[in-house]
């Protein structure tokens, strides 16, 4: 008897991991595992290229730019994917006409901002604290529209169930950036050819996402990939005018997060701005731990929100979340600085370690907000993206006043995240005018702006 359960047990097992795989939990944790290797490869660029590089406050000054032009495409990603499954994208052929129709757009777009970018290379090198790089300087503007270009197409493809194929693209990006810009930057091209990685691997992934959704249609029984008379979706730009409360709201971010190690470029000499830009790196670890939270607080909130709950608890505990691992962190930042630094940087940069401790408070500040932010962008507000805007817009006028020193500099960023925490909170506690919906009311109609978690911000 024994023996013929564990024949029958056997004979399910096969079927139960087809089914096992197939599933909605599997494919989140495959796309999740693949974002942890994309940050582990992200992470090892910053190693190699600290090392690689004589002036990495330069690059870090560069990627910092970049990463405050990419939230657009940030937004848009999950924005894509969302009308994808609500097939306002098309079907089948109608699809390919919608995502051919804005890449013809995004190609011409870009072409444009390519030669605007470097005919104005020389002011942004200034800008962005890099005056003897402008070149690399002149590669950000078109980075991010690559970078929007990738994000939507990576949104199609989540629109269409294919997850496997958006992480083997994040996978793909940070490899290729790594291998080209590692390879160029060794072959005397120095910090203009580790930053051109950046671009060529949003094109690489681009072509393979490409590829990837006109398979998906071809395998799709019935559907023909021809384009004659196939109606397309909504267009670009009507897409992009849906998403501009979590733009903004990305924009916010991004701002309080980066701006400093652009500022550091023009407060300090070279040696120091590299070693002040592999420190805010190393700081910046708590905002990974809160975008993990993100994505539990946002769904949680919208479920409590249309159920007519209160929706502090989700807050309140995702916020317990930042508490705990922060302590740890801020504890090794605090005993072991340099140590810390030197295994990760090498003994090169280590001018700005008395400034980590409070990095890592200042950075561990902006993850609370980071979540009030969310939190707010989920219950559909968006006043507060006034407030904070102006914080964003007064960090780097208050940055360039700042100490010369990397830690009184580092008090400055600091009290900044803290003014900004105060807002964010002040806003996220009030009580608003009007309930929350009941369970099975009606939301309103007209598109109304979503949270998004800002899952590649960091780099």
């Amino acid at each position: 008897m024994m023996g013929r359960r564990l024949r029958h047990a056997r004979s399910l097992l096969p079927s139960s991991m087809a089914e096992l795989r197939g599933s909605e939990t599997a494919k989140a944790v495959g796309l999740a595992g693949a974002m942890i290797i994309n940050n582990v490869i992200a992470l090892a660029s910053t190693v190699v290229f600290a090392r690689l590089l004589n002036d990495y406050g330069s690059l870090a000054a560069l990627i910092s730019y970049f990463l405050i032009l990419s939230v657009v495409g940030q937004a848009l990603q999950v924005a894509t994917a969302r009308e994808g499954v609500l097939g306002h994208l098309g079907v089948g052929a109608s699809l390919l006409a919608t995502v051919r129709r804005w890449t013809r757009s995004l190609v011409v777009v870009t072409l444009a901002v390519t030669v605007i970018s470097i005919l104005l290379r020389d002011p942004i090198a200034q800008a962005v604290g890099v005056k003897n790089d402008q070149w690399a300087a002149a590669i950000g503007l078109p980075a991010g529209c690559l970078w929007l270009g990738l994000s939507i197409l990576r949104g199609v493809l989540q629109g269409v169930g294919d997850y496997k194929g958006v992480g083997i693209s994040l996978i793909g990006e940070q490899g290729v950036r790594l291998l080209l810009g590692a390879t160029l930057a060794a072959a005397g091209l120095g910090v203009t050819g580790a930053y051109l990685g950046t671009p060529l691997s949003f094109i690489a992934m681009g072509a393979y996402c490409a590829v990837r959704i006109r398979n998906h249609v071809e395998a799709v029984p019935g559907e023909s990939v021809g384009l004659t008379a196939a109606p397309a979706g909504i267009s670009l730009w009507t897409h992009v005018k849906r998403a501009w409360a979590p733009i903004a709201g990305l924009i916010v971010i991004a701002v309080l997060q980066n701006i400093d190690i652009i500022a550091a470029k023009h407060r300090f000499g070279k040696d120091v701005a590299s070693s002040y830009g592999a420190t805010a790196v190393a700081a910046k670890v708590m905002i990974w731990i809160a975008i993990g939270a993100g994505f539990y607080l946002v769904p949680e909130v919208s479920r409590r929100r249309a159920a007519g709950e209160d929706t502090r608890p989700v807050l309140a505990g995702a916020l317990a979340i930042i508490v705990v691992f922060s302590i740890p962190v801020l504890l090794i930042f605090g005993v072991e600085p340099r140590l810390l630094l030197k295994l990760a940087f090498g003994p090169k940069r280590l001018q700005a370690s008395s400034s980590l401790f409070v990095l890592g408070v200042a950075f561990t500040v902006l993850a609370a907000t980071y979540l009030a932010i969310q939190y707010m962008l989920a219950l559909k507000r968006t006043w507060f993206l006034v407030a904070l805007g102006l914080v964003a817009v007064a960090e780097p006028v208050l940055l360039l006043q700042a100490s010369r020193k990397p830690a009184g500099f580092a008090a400055v960023v600091l009290a900044v995240q803290l003014v900004a925490a105060a807002l964010a909170f002040a806003f996220a506690l009030r009580r608003g005018h009007a309930p929350p919906p009941a369970l099975g009311s009606p939301e309103p109609a007209e598109p109304e702006p979503e949270a998004i978690p800002l899952a590649e911000a960091v780099s």
